[in-house]
């Protein structure tokens, strides 16, 4: 198993740090990363619309947000060549990007799935129990709702409390793990254990990082997924950093 660390706080802000100079010294695959990613809130969002479910709008934003550490693996593999001096170029980045279905972190995309479908599922058992089998014809209507019945403010409050239990799950399992099976060379398996194990052994820099992230992400999401273009590099960069301070690799296993 890999050596993992215990951090600090200090060690938290430093990795922004990192991942700040990380973004100004590529803001273009950053940019690009995070614009691709924002358009696809969004159209998980207008298709909610479409589809006459807009009630679904903001637990399927929110469950679309989950997948953000597989999206930042093109972020996670500009900051090991910064680190390593090698070249940037677009054919390298979607290169490893493309070559991750082949290798252990594609089986991290069914974890991250699997995770996003039991995020659905209690949503949609949760309006049942709460506010019984039926439809909204919009979303003001499924707000109005939520925010002025007792059913509907058990809801919020059963939901965002099952949701954040889920979300922290997610977190645990992939802060570390995606960073790691991009540089080295374990089964997935051991890289989500080496990921709990670094947020157990510093519960609160990780626990506070996992809050960080998810009131930038719910910010960044408001004005119509538009933050997220500059703030998921951001994260993405520093999360990697995050990962190098937690986690001891050998040379050997090095990619």
């Amino acid at each position: 198993m890999p050596q993992v660390n215990t951090i600090s706080v200090n060690d938290v802000i430093d990795a922004l740090a990192a991942g700040l100079a990380d973004f100004r010294r590529a803001p273009v695959y950053g940019l690009c990363i995070g614009a691709v990613f924002a358009l696809g809130g969004l159209f998980v969002v207008l298709s909610a619309a479409a589809l006459n479910m807009s009630y679904l709008s903001y637990p399927a934003a929110a469950g679309f947000v989950l997948i953000g550490p597989f999206a930042a693996v093109g972020l996670y593999e500009v900051s090991r060549r910064l680190n390593t001096g090698e070249a940037l170029s677009w054919s390298k980045i979607f290169g490893t990007m493309w070559a991750q279905k082949s290798r252990e972190l594609s089986w991290m995309a069914f974890v991250v799935l699997f995770i996003q479908i039991m995020w659905m599922y209690q949503v949609r058992l949760l309006l049942a129990l709460f506010l019984g089998f039926r439809s909204f014809a919009s979303f003001q209507e499924f707000l109005n709702e939520v925010i002025s019945t007792p059913e509907g403010l058990m809801f919020l409050a059963v939901g965002h409390v099952v949701g954040a239990v889920l979300s922290l799950i997610l977190f645990s399992l992939t802060v570390i793990s995606f960073p790691l099976l991009l540089e080295e060379d374990r089964d997935f398996i051991t890289a989500m254990i080496t990921s709990v194990r670094a947020v157990v052994k510093s519960p609160v820099p990780m626990i506070g990082w996992a809050f960080t992230v998810t009131a930038v992400l719910i910010v960044s999401m408001i004005p119509a997924f538009i933050g997220l273009v500059v703030t998921l590099p951001i994260l993405g960069h520093t999360t990697w950093h995050l990962y190098r301070k937690c986690v001891v690799i050998p040379q050997e296993h090095r990619r």
